[in-house]
């Protein structure tokens, strides 16, 4: 098991964190057996929906039987007692869309990496001020790579990962990790409703594989 500063150095190893959600396990495991076969060895299940955590703990037993060095993350963890429930069933580290008190404390006390989302300098600056020095830009849609930019000079101590607003284009990409960031995340870039829909997991394999040769390519 990896400490909270070991994860955090992961995370930003890996540089591309897939993201998704799905209320069939079946899809859920076909997900993970494509973005694993394309390179993938961390992952964000995102908690929107009413089988998140059964679908969680069910992705964590499969990991330990099929995919042993796969990172396991939750995302979109809004209240404290998601993030106890989560921790408690073996996320290996949280994501949030926003930046919560309560959630940094619960984070703090179990040793776990959290990383809150923030898309305002005052967002920020409370996140670092509780001790997160790798923060989520979200919507990434809206910030745009100018904001990267703009922000690092401020907080030179931060590491910021980007979400929404990430695509598998060079150019994409090639702006986002310009403008400074250690990592994207990506969801319906990869894995569309009309590729989940017809169960075409050799399309995610292959979008998965296309986005980390770039990323690969520019660093």
């Amino acid at each position: 098991m990896m400490t909270e500063e070991q994860m955090k150095a992961y995370v930003k190893k890996v540089k591309l964190l897939p993201l998704f959600y799905h209320d069939d396990i079946t899809v859920c495991k076909e997900i993970v057996k494509a973005l694993y076969a394309a390179g993938i060895r961390c992952i964000e299940f995102t908690n929107r929906g009413p089988k998140a955590l059964e679908n969680f703990k069910l992705l964590l037993a499969h990991r330990a039987s099929n995919y042993p060095d796969l990172v396991l993350a939750i995302g979109t963890i809004q209240h404290q007692k998601e993030a106890e429930a989560f921790i408690d069933a073996g996320a290996d580290f949280l994501i949030s869309p926003f930046f919560d008190q309560s959630i940094a404390d619960v984070a703090y006390l179990h040793k776990k990496l959290w990383i809150p989302g923030c898309m305002t300098s005052t967002e920020i600056h409370q996140a670092e001020l509780a001790g997160c020095d790798l923060i989520k830009l979200f919507p990434g849609n809206v910030l745009g790579p100018g904001f990267v930019t703009a922000i690092k000079p401020l907080f030179p101590s931060l590491s910021f990962l980007v979400t929404g607003g990430v695509d598998t284009s060079k150019e994409n990409l090639t702006a986002w990790f310009k403008a400074g960031v250690v990592g994207v995340g990506m969801g319906s870039k990869l894995m569309s409703e009309e590729v989940l829909a017809s169960k075409n997991y050799a399309a995610i394999e292959t979008q998965t594989a296309k986005a980390l040769a770039i990323i690969a390519s520019l660093n």
